[in-house]
Formats: C-alpha cells, structure tokens, sequence
C-alpha cells in the first residue's frame, strides 16, 4: 500500500506527534484538502461511518464563516480580525474573505498544532493593503493571544473575534467562558464576537458518540453543547439578526430559508456594546 502522508523531512515539523489524529486535519481531510495523516483519516473514516452528519457540519461550518466574515467587513464596517482555532488553510480563509470585501483588513490567525503552524506561514497571505499574521498560541492561553495579536492590531479600534469549532476544546464551561471574556475585556466597544461549535439537538445520539469515540483517539478532546450554554458566550453583546441557530439559517445566500436542513453545529455573531 502506498503511503500517501505527506514526507517527513519537508511537510512534517519535528515536534509534530502524526500518530494521533488532531481535529484541525481531520476537518481538512473531510473538506478535501491534502494536510492530514494516516491517523487522522482514520478517525474522520470511523466518525463519518457513525455519523455521516459531520461532513453535512464541516462545509456548513465553513460556509457560516464565509457568511459571517462577509458581514463583518461589509455592513458591520469591521477591518480588523482575530481568528482563533484557524486550523489547516483551505478555500475562503477569514482573511480571503475580508480582504475580498475590504482590502485593508488586518487579520491575526492563532492556533498551536505545528503541521498549521507551518502550512500557515507558507500560504496565510494577504493583501498589500492590508496585513496577515499567525501566532502560535493556544486558546487556554488569553494573554499571550492578545500580546501576539497587538503586534498586527490597533485594539482601540473594534476587532471580530473568532472562535470557530473551538470552543468544544475547552471541555469546562466556566474556564471556556473566563477564556471568551478575557478575549472580550480586551476589545473595545464596537467588536465583534463569531462562535459555532457542535451541539447534540439535532441527532443526538450520533452526535454523542462521535465525541466519545473523538475522546477515546484523539489528543485534544471536545464536547457538545447545547446551544443554550453557546448562548452563554453572548452574555451582555447584542447579538445580530437572527441570533444563535443552527449556521444553515444563519443569512443563508439562499433567500429560501426553508430548503436549508437544521445541522448540529449552532452559531451566532454578537456585538460589543
């Protein structure tokens, strides 16, 4: 058999543990992209053969981000983001889509596993016009986020903050909400605050097993929550129309609400007062 991982001594930082799957590659590896490992494929084979859902979760992830960023650099007039959890570059990357809009967008992407890491330094740029950065930084760690993050950002001015799939890392609440309002404390009126993450309302059961079996292999494990405590997040922002729900009825670009088909993943932009 062929193996079709990529070749140690030119994609594979030295630090980096392939034997275990990490979430970020086995996303990359549903999406279609080529950065992941023979253990990542195998969890994403077994999670898909349990619950088929999550290919269905992963595009409509994506697709909310696109959306979401769209309105942040357009309507909402934001030109600074900070995009946290990244995970491996694909198509329509955050700072792709708010420099598509406004070119002077500055983005900072955070994550800490090293195949990212590398691959993010290669492929992560932006415009002349505006700037992209990467830190390498774990989400447990807010202040050393935002050290990194001043470095690219003016936090006078409003920044959108993204937490994309991340969340579900921080297995605590009360530390995953410490964490979000550190982040928060730091941005001035007028930001922005992007999260979805997974939730077990829709198909529950199949939801539920994907994460013990996610927790039973992987390294970095995760757990659903019901969107009554994504809400929580959102504790004193305004949020923007519609709310939290299920990311396919987030502004779909399908004015057709009804043909969008409820997912797992719920997910909401709120504002800074």
């Amino acid at each position: 058999m062929t193996d079709t991982s990529p070749t140690p001594d030119r994609s594979v930082p030295p630090e980096l543990d392939t034997s275990a799957p990490h979430s970020a590659r086995v996303v990359n590896y549903w999406l279609g992209g080529k950065d992941h490992f023979q253990a990542d494929r195998d969890a994403g084979d077994e999670i898909i053969r349990t619950n088929p859902h999550m290919y269905a979760i992963a595009r409509a992830s994506r697709a909310f981000l696109v959306r979401t960023v769209t309105h942040l650099a357009g309507t909402a007039g934001v030109r600074q983001f900070l995009d946290v959890g990244t995970g491996m570059p694909t198509a329509n990357n955050t700072h792709e889509v708010a420099q598509a809009v406004a070119p002077e967008s500055r983005v900072v992407y955070v994550d800490h596993d090293p195949l990212v890491l590398t691959h993010a330094r290669a492929l992560l740029v932006g415009t002349p016009e505006g700037a992209t950065d990467y830190i390498d930084a774990d989400l447990r760690d807010p202040d050393t986020i935002l050290e990194g993050a001043a470095r690219t950002l003016d936090f006078t001015e409003p920044v959108a903050l993204m937490l994309m799939g991340i969340l579900g890392h921080i297995t605590s609440d009360s530390e995953a909400l410490a964490i979000v309002g550190r982040l928060l404390d730091a941005l001035p009126s007028g930001s922005y605050l992007t999260v979805c993450d997974d939730t077990n309302v829709v198909n529950g059961e199949a939801m539920d097993a994907m994460v013990r079996h996610w927790n039973e292999t992987g390294t970095n494990t995760r757990v659903n929550r019901h969107p009554d405590q994504l809400a929580r997040f959102f504790d004193g922002l305004d949020l923007v129309e519609p709310g939290l729900v299920s990311v396919p009825f987030w502004r779909p670009e399908d004015p057709e609400v009804g043909a969008a088909t409820a997912v797992d993943h719920y997910g909401a932009v709120g504002r800074k007062p």
